[in-house]
């Protein structure tokens, strides 16, 4: 089976640090452990994250690894590699010795390779979210090396074939079993795979053929995103190898919180405050909307709990047409402090509404859960 990217397994960005690493190794270690994760492939996608780990946490090999890829950490991990690629017949008779049968049992090392994908973090405020706005965003990633143009050989000097392997970036291993001789195909560890030697590393990249740079992008974020959102940028990411695509650019969306609004798929959500004599006869009273002040009309008579619903009023749909709505729950605020007049017609009013008192069936969160849907 075709290894994924160490960083694709850890869940990581080529450029994070050591402390990323841990962090995220950590938080999937205890989520694929065998003793917690019950799925039929936890142990050996466990396998997979202690070996990437075992790999990018240290510095040497996590250089190796970016530079030649899995190629170049091959048995990094103290493990020898049986992880052979039988496309057919001819592969399997090659492996142990039989013949070539005019096919070789790994995959060409200068077949184009995929880059990495990277990730960027985008906050926005509430208002963004809904109507959508343009981010310029500054991400770091690798280019081509302007110096040696990718060659990672100084200007001026060219690498040299590799003698170990004479340039095929495969070395052959006898082994002697109870079966007659046997021969393994590994790459080759002196070149890493590559064939080549490179004498003179470039002074700036230091032979990787690639350098870290600094790009601005400008992102176009349509309205209705929500945090969790992911905007693909494709191309945007890492460069391939050996002429291969680059990778994509992943742009995670967080909203922050706002002061008065909440959101419930495309619904926003006011909780609003009214007085008694509000509620009792009813009022016209401006509101904040996300397009703007808005006026609302509060019917006469309203109960702690009740829900009015503006149209149109909330998010936009992120994939068809219209807008959700904004509903408002109303709660009746009860006067603690009252004034010689104020408390004399609440008495008269007390006297004409007489002293019955009615045992509530349901509380008022139940009625709000009730009128917003649970």
């Amino acid at each position: 089976m075709t290894q994924r990217d160490y960083y694709e397994v850890l869940g990581v960005g080529r450029n994070a640090s050591s402390d990323d690493l841990k962090s995220a190794f950590r938080q999937k270690a205890r989520q694929l452990h065998p003793d917690v994760n019950k799925d039929p492939d936890a142990e050996e996608r466990f396998k997979e994250l202690n070996e990437a780990y075992a790999v990018l946490s240290d510095a040497e090999k996590r250089a190796a690894y970016d530079r030649f890829g899995h190629a170049g950490v091959r048995g990094a991990t103290g493990m020898p590699d049986f992880s052979m690629d039988f496309s057919d017949l001819s592969d399997i008779f090659d492996f142990f010795g039989f013949g070539s049968f005019g096919r070789s049992s790994r995959r060409s090392r200068n077949a184009p390779r995929r880059g990495a994908d990277l990730q960027y973090r985008l906050d926005l405020t509430f208002e963004e979210a809904v109507f959508g706005a343009e981010k310029e965003i500054e991400i770091t990633r690798d280019e081509v090396c302007g110096t040696c143009n990718g060659s990672g050989s100084e200007p001026g000097t060219s690498p040299t074939r590799c003698s170990a392997c004479n340039g095929t970036g495969e070395v052959r291993q006898v082994r002697q079993t109870l079966l007659g001789s046997m021969v393994q195909v590994t790459t080759c560890p002196t070149c890493g795979g590559q064939g080549e030697i490179i004498g003179t590393p470039c002074h700036t990249c230091q032979g990787r053929g690639v350098e870290r740079r600094m790009r601005r992008k400008v992102v176009t974020i349509p309205g209705g995103v929500d945090t969790g959102t992911q905007i693909r940028l494709a191309g945007e990411g890492q460069p391939g190898g050996n002429g291969g695509p680059h990778g994509n650019l992943y742009v995670v969306i967080n909203v922050k919180p706002h002061e008065y609004f909440k959101r419930r798929d495309n619904d926003i959500i006011l909780n609003l405050t009214i007085n008694i004599a509000q509620a009792t006869l009813g009022a016209e009273v401006q509101i904040p909307t996300i397009d703007g002040p808005a006026t609302l009309k509060i019917p006469a008579g309203t109960q702690p709990g009740k829900v009015l619903r503006l149209r149109g009023k909330g998010v936009p749909h992120l994939r068809n047409n219209g807008r959700g709505d904004q509903l408002v729950a109303l709660n009746v605020e009860v006067p603690t402090r009252l004034t010689s007049e104020q408390r004399e017609l609440f008495e008269k009013l007390a006297k004409s509404l007489g002293s019955e008192v009615h045992p509530a069936e349901r509380s008022f969160l139940d009625w709000l859960k009730d009128a917003l849907g649970g």
